[in-house]
């Protein structure tokens, strides 16, 4: 049992506690407010003077699926033998001693979505993960927590320089339409050969999770959009480099979306107006956020960086934090468990040097389930 005391706590909901105290059993927060009662045999931690937050969450990754300083050998990420790979399951290639993980822990990020790269229009399910462990399976908090698909430039350069379809932007929402269809087919058979690519595509027929989509162009997210209102389904919008052109037209949708990698350069097309004030445009038009960054086309550790950059840019330090935590896990459907400081939830918190919204302060302890981890 553990007990954080004297501390400012920042709640991840928008609200802030002055000195409050923590108090941790068998990997929860079991009790918190000020002047808490001190169990018998309790380890105390002094935080006077220091800030605690939830622990921060990265909801679009691939960690442990690229693993860094490898090279080609490392990457997992995209299965581009065909361009609709719906049996993929991200967990089967995720090394949970890739280097990225600690680099995620060393940031105070305790939670990632990990999933196959963009370059099919459908790649798989997904997962998500708290960031320290041996054993994939034991790091898992949902699994499978989406299924991959993607628009735009990627799959057609990847398959349509093949010469195969998709090569316009009309295949790729024909593929995912025909792959929807076939799997309502599948779902209303009576008797059908198990099909592991159908069985995972009749889960988002079913919303059971969502299709999170790679989407930069306002174009493409309208597509996304177009498919979500034809099939009944939930989906999220990753990337959503142009979201604020259209912010109005997206906020009628009810998705969610994760914006970045703001930090990168402006590498393609589809990034062309690449912008930091995405994001307060969203959440100005009430679109929920998250804040991504791509690992590893962004490092991790810059997600943190990500947030300030929104910070100076109109959002406020309350609408970063919720969209590093209590928004990010709603955007992965794990906020029961994680993404705000309550009773019940796991403990996984961040003790920082000062406000982590100013880049001299750090964090200096970092907790997954109630363990320190750095």
């Amino acid at each position: 049992m553990i007990m954080i005391q004297n501390a400012c706590v920042w709640n991840g909901k928008g609200k802030i506690f002055e000195n409050f105290s923590l108090l941790i059993d068998d990997k929860k927060f079991i009790g918190m407010g000020e002047g808490l009662e001190l169990p018998a045999s309790c380890k105390t931690i002094d935080a006077g003077g220091k800030i605690v937050t939830q622990g921060l969450i990265d909801v679009h990754t691939h960690l442990g699926i690229t693993e860094e300083g490898i090279g080609k050998d490392g990457k997992d990420h995209n299965e581009t033998s065909s361009p609709v790979t719906p049996q993929l399951r991200a967990i089967d290639g995720i090394n949970p001693l890739d280097r990225g993980f600690e680099d995620a822990r060393q940031a105070g990020i305790t939670t990632v979505q990990v999933m196959p790269g963009s370059a099919n229009v459908i790649g798989g399910e997904m997962s998500v993960l708290k960031t320290t462990g041996h054993i994939v399976d034991e790091m898992v908090i949902r699994s499978p927590s989406g299924m991959k698909a993607a628009t735009g430039e990627n799959p057609k350069v990847f398959h349509g320089g093949k010469g195969k379809m998709p090569t316009t932007r009309m295949g790729v929402a024909a593929l995912l339409r025909e792959n929807l269809i076939d799997a309502r087919n599948y779902m209303e058979s009576e008797k059908k050969e198990r099909k592991l690519g159908m069985e995972n595509l009749v889960k988002v027929l079913n919303k059971e999770i969502p299709l999170r989509v790679h989407a930069h162009r306002a174009d493409d997210i309208v597509t996304v959009l177009r498919l979500k209102r034809e099939f009944g389904i939930d989906v999220t919008i990753e990337h959503c480099t142009e979201g604020h052109q259209i912010a109005d037209y997206i906020v009628k949708h009810d998705v969610r979306v994760s914006v970045g990698p703001t930090l990168s350069t402006r590498s393609k097309v589809e990034l062309k107006d690449k912008q930091w004030s995405t994001i307060k445009s969203l959440l100005d038009a009430g679109v929920p956020c998250s804040i991504t960054t791509d690992h590893p086309v962004i490092g991790i550790q810059y997600l943190l960086t990500s947030a300030i950059h929104a910070i100076n840019h109109g959002i406020s330090e309350t609408q970063a934090l919720r969209a590093l935590t209590s928004d990010a896990a709603k955007h992965l459907g794990v906020e029961n468990r994680v993404g705000s400081i309550e009773v019940g939830k796991d403990a996984d918190f961040v003790i920082w040097s000062g406000n982590p919204f100013e880049l001299q302060h750090h964090p200096e302890d970092v907790f997954i389930d109630g363990a320190k981890v750095n």
